[in-house]
């Protein structure tokens, strides 16, 4: 690690510290095993006003006094590296358990910055932070976040070089600062403070012996040992209790000082619906009544009306004839009309497609999606699945980068880290790249779906739902290794606030616009240029045994499964174009869009897959998926025409 510039992340389990480390870190990041361990640590660059900086995302821990191995690995890197800050991300709605993690930075005598995460869930609980106050009391910058909406980001980082070391104290009893005092005098000057050396010690840490033979003489070491004895002799209760008990008490004095609890949002109506969303059985209806309102919103309302105004009025009756003819003027040469507004043009096809085929569609699906996340029901529907998840061998946490999968697989993948084993990450990895489309693929697959049926709808939703369940109960069979335990904080149901769900729905719409156009006209592009080197025609004779025979489409569709790896909601929304022009029948929809679902990862999502897993997992991952997707979308045509199922 490099000297003067080191960043170390620190904090509970689960408060959103990984999510920070990658939105600070972008894509440079390494993960390999702490050295003598098998406990991974994650390394990335950041860059804060043309200096480069190195930041470690420490295991999650809840002392730094150690009881398991990664809190071990947090607490050695302390030992042995000396950071230029360390920014310890808490949950702002167990202020007081992360305080106990601030007080021994404090003793630790490092400099610091406490980041508040997850302020949107604690307001929504009705608890506020007086920060000024918390500041003050603290002796350190604090920073309120909101990590998903990259809300404190820039504080955080414009904090980072002018970290201080945290002034809070706390004062034991006077026979524990006696020896604090002996055993200090015995230390030599590392990169933390001797008395926070001391208190481990005197807590009966024994994962430091080692530490201490390597860097004491054995004399030395018996006197310290020695003195810690006889300070437990004196003392009337185990050194480790009393030690944590005042540092418990330290922090709840400056919780209560700063926390202010307001009644929280809702009545007795709202918390009706809390509670039987997560009802075994009542559950169960108000979820289908959640999946057919958002059938009707994002189907019927976004698919139907919005994108048939769009298509036949806007671009249909205005802008494209208009582009035509601007282009015709302009441009002479048939070439260069044939790029922009021809059969596969940059205008005709990729702007049409990116804006009025799919721009409806993915904004009334994140709309939907925005409310979903503001009213707390998320996590109710995580907690709806978790017994289905089990049976796939996964922890319950594997639901939270499934449910995060709906709105972007590729950032999903990468909070996959929040599991614990190497084996969960990769079962969920292989699920997402499998079953579980985005929310501008989703978006162009129910935009479809509503043209057809409900019972369209029902299909496509039960063959993917029972591939993934087949799936991950086979990955869960070869992928050996431990389950661990769930556990998972349910915000109260809440009325979705307006201005959330705008700020949402904007930034995500934002995102469409630069990430998702651009590709759209670099896929149309591709297709262009296939289509004049006549390989097009090619592509489609060589795939044409599984594309036509095995699933039972035109050869036309190909074009979709080429472009799908590129982005999957383009190669969703070539089928949809097809569909529109009476292209595909409705089985024939059914079976494309279910092939598409299970479709090999866009690009973006493979290459998060080979900086998370490695190469060879990533080819492993795509060799799987691939033929699985032509064999259950073939399964499905056969089942379809045999029971001669209509829509």
């Amino acid at each position: 690690m490099r000297a003067g510039n080191k960043v170390v992340l620190v904090g509970n389990p689960n408060v959103g510290k990984s999510v920070i480390f990658g939105l600070l870190t972008n894509k440079y990041v390494t993960v390999s095993n702490y050295p003598g361990t098998t406990v991974e640590v994650s390394y990335g660059d950041m860059a804060i006003n043309n200096k480069n900086y190195l930041v470690v995302d420490t295991p999650g821990v809840n002392s730094l006094v150690p009881m398991s191995e990664d809190e071990k690995v947090t607490r050695d890197i302390f030992l042995q590296e000396e950071p230029l800050a360390v920014v310890q991300v808490a949950d702002t709605k167990n202020l007081k358990r992360s305080l106990l993690i601030t007080l021994q930075i404090a003793e630790m005598e490092l400099p610091a910055i406490l980041v508040l995460n997850m302020e949107d869930e604690a307001r929504d609980r009705g608890i506020i932070v007086d920060i000024n106050n918390l500041k003050t009391l603290i002796g350190a910058e604090v920073i309120t976040a909101i990590a998903p909406q990259r809300k404190g980001l820039e504080e955080i980082k414009s904090a980072i070089p002018h970290a201080v070391k945290p002034s809070a104290k706390v004062r034991y009893e006077d026979v524990i600062e006696e020896y604090i005092e002996k055993i200090s005098s015995l230390l030599p000057q590392i990169s933390i403070s001797k008395r926070a050396l001391s208190i481990m010690i005197l807590s009966g840490d024994e994962s430091l012996k080692k530490w201490l033979i390597v860097n004491l003489k054995a004399g030395v070491i018996k006197e310290i040992e020695a003195l810690r004895d006889e300070c437990q002799l004196k003392a009337k209760e185990p050194l480790s209790l009393l030690i944590n008990k005042r540092r418990l008490d330290i922090a709840e004095e400056i919780a209560d000082k700063v926390l202010k609890k307001i009644p929280a949002e809702g009545g007795r109506l709202l918390s009706f619906i809390g509670r039987i969303s997560m009802h075994p059985l009542w559950g169960i209806p108000l979820l289908l009544a959640v999946l057919y309102g958002l059938y009707q919103f994002v189907g019927v309302l976004g698919a139907g009306t919005l994108v048939n105004f769009f298509e036949d009025t806007i671009f249909g009756k205005y802008l494209n004839p208009m582009a035509v003819k601007v282009v015709q003027a302009i441009a002479p040469v048939q070439l260069i009309q044939d790029l922009l507004v021809g059969e596969y043009g940059l205008i005709t096809v990729a702007l049409t497609y990116a804006i009025a085929i799919i721009l409806p569609i993915t904004a009334t699906f994140f709309i939907a999606f925005a409310i979903f996340e503001d009213s707390g029901y998320l996590p109710r529907l995580a907690i709806m699945s978790n017994r289905i998840f089990n049976l796939m061998g996964l922890n319950g946490k594997a639901v939270l980068p499934m449910v995060l999968g709906l709105g972007c697989g590729t950032m999903a993948v990468m909070t996959s880290r929040i599991l614990e084993t190497k084996r969960e990450r990769l079962i969920i990895t292989f699920l997402l790249a499998l079953a579980v489309p985005c929310s501008a693929q989703l978006g162009v697959i129910l935009g479809m779906l509503g043209a057809l049926s409900f019972k369209a709808t029902l299909v496509w939703s039960g063959a993917v739902l029972l591939t993934l369940l087949i799936s991950g109960c086979l990955a869960s069979k070869v992928i050996r290794g431990e389950k661990t335990e769930f556990f998972l904080e349910i915000p109260p149901i809440r009325r979705p606030n307006v201005t959330n769900i705008l700020v949402k729905t904007a930034g995500r719409i934002e995102w469409y616009l630069k990430e998702a156009v651009p590709l759209f006209i670099l896929g149309t592009l591709i297709l262009f240029v296939l289509h004049k080197l006549n390989l097009l025609t090619v592509l489609e004779t060589i795939a044409s045994p599984i594309v036509v025979n095995l699933l039972g489409l035109p050869e036309k569709a190909t074009e979709s499964f080429i472009l799908g790896f590129l982005r999957r909601d383009y190669g969703a929304a070539g089928l949809f174009a097809m569909a529109e022009k009476g292209m595909l029948t409705p089985v024939q929809s059914v079976v494309s869009l279910v092939t598409i679902t299970l479709f090999i990862p866009c690009l973006a999502n493979f290459f998060m897959i080979v900086k998370e897993r490695g190469m060879k997992t990533a080819l492993g991952i795509v060799a799987v998926v691939f033929p699985f997707a032509f064999l259950g979308g073939g399964l499905l045509n056969w089942i379809l025409k045999v029971f001669n199922v209509t829509f």
